[in-house]
């Protein structure tokens, strides 16, 4: 009696499983912002579109080659690049990428929250606190906008 039952609930999820697909419905809010979403909105002009439409949008993006060039910029400090070890929280790095984006300074984050490759590195640098800054020689623990003028300025970068 089990394997009946077995038989007929699985025939069953078969039968209705074309109902469960999800439908996508696009749609423009006030502001002229296309939207895609799996529920219709409370608003008359969402549009459903169907597998045919979903199939042309995905084949109509061109393929690009993508090239990866692996470069070490974490513990090669003679490198011509400027490198910030971080955290998700630290007010100083926030400061610290705030500055740099106002100087127009190029630089390279590796938040140690998200990776242990760079979390290793940073301990291997003798990293005790965040920011940890990397340029040139130099290499500077913590952030103030006076101390690091003077040590980018002698940096030669």
């Amino acid at each position: 009696m089990n394997r009946i039952m077995i038989l007929v609930t699985v025939f069953l999820a078969i039968l209705f499983a074309q109902e469960t697909i999800a439908k996508i419905y696009k749609w423009t809010d006030e502001k002229g912002k296309v939207h895609f979403t799996d529920t219709p909105p409370n608003k008359k002009n969402a549009e459903e579109l169907n597998e045919a439409e979903l199939a042309k949008r995905i084949v109509s993006y061109k393929q690009v080659e993508v090239k990866f060039v692996p470069i070490d910029f974490g513990l090669n400090q003679q490198a011509n690049m400027l490198v910030m070890y971080t955290t998700t929280r630290c007010p100083y790095c926030a400061k610290a990428r705030k500055y740099f984006a106002k100087k127009n300074i190029n630089y390279v984050e590796k938040n140690i929250d998200y990776s242990q490759g760079y979390d290793r590195e940073f301990k291997r640098l003798g990293g005790k606190g965040v920011p940890l800054i990397l340029f040139g020689k130099y290499q500077m623990s913590g952030f103030s906008t006076a101390r690091f003028d003077k040590m980018y300025a002698k940096s030669g970068f």
